[in-house]
């Protein structure tokens, strides 16, 4: 009598399960992004930052937003750290590459997410470096900031800089193509994968992944060209 080996049955639940926790880590960083291009578009509104201060004012000072940048560093390292293990399963189980490529419905950028997932992570930490580690006193606080919360005068230096703005669009571009594969695939993970709804999806998908991109990339245009 053979023998049962359960090991395969461990490695798909085990992978399911990852799945779930970066599809769930996904979407909270995807609401999160709503909120904070809503905080960003204030630079733009033209009343010298006043908005933009009161509104950094109460997320910097309110508790609840203090441990929700916790949970928010939480999700987008355990997304990054999943999604890394989930791209080293699927290549272990296909060593070998065709000699020739099959076809296939997905995508180019749904084939690519480890890449433009890398690419997004180059640029949040640099984002990082020129605001939030300067808030923790990790970095310099730039000359024309007045202290280190003073997050409007930091934008004016880092968006009227023309690499860093053109790093920002860059980045967003990947960002909006990452964006519109992963609203798709965190459906399809919760099981909400039907062609009664498929192309509703989809079209919220792009249109979400739109309108972040967009969103984002009118603040280092609006300074490169606009301000005075």
């Amino acid at each position: 009598m053979k023998q049962k080996n359960y090991r395969p049955r461990k490695l798909i639940v085990s992978s399911l399960t990852q799945k779930y926790i970066m599809a769930a880590a996904g979407i909270f960083l995807m609401l999160f992004l709503i909120m904070h291009l809503a905080t960003n578009l204030l630079l733009i509104v033209g009343d010298d930052g006043k908005a933009f201060d009161k509104a950094v004012k109460f997320l910097t000072q309110n508790p609840l937003i203090k441990v929700m940048e916790y949970v928010l560093f939480a999700g987008f390292i355990i997304h990054i750290f999943i999604g890394v293990i989930l791209e080293v399963i699927n290549y272990r189980a296909r060593p070998v590459k065709y000699k020739e490529p099959l076809r296939s419905e997905a995508s180019p950028f749904s084939k690519y997410m480890i890449h433009s997932g890398i690419i997004i992570f180059v640029f949040f930490v640099i984002h990082l470096f020129h605001f939030f580690f300067v808030r923790l006193g990790f970095v310099e606080i730039p000359e024309i900031a007045l202290h280190e919360k003073d997050f409007y005068n930091m934008a004016i230096l880092t968006f009227t800089n023309p690499l860093y703005s053109a790093i920002y669009l860059i980045s967003f571009v990947f960002l909006g193509f990452h964006l519109k594969h992963a609203f798709q695939s965190a459906f399809q993970t919760f099981g909400l994968h039907h062609n009664k709804y498929n192309m509703f999806i989809k079209v919220v998908a792009t249109i979400y992944a739109l309108v972040i991109s967009i969103g984002f990339a009118i603040i280092p245009i609006y300074f490169l060209f606009f301000f005075e």
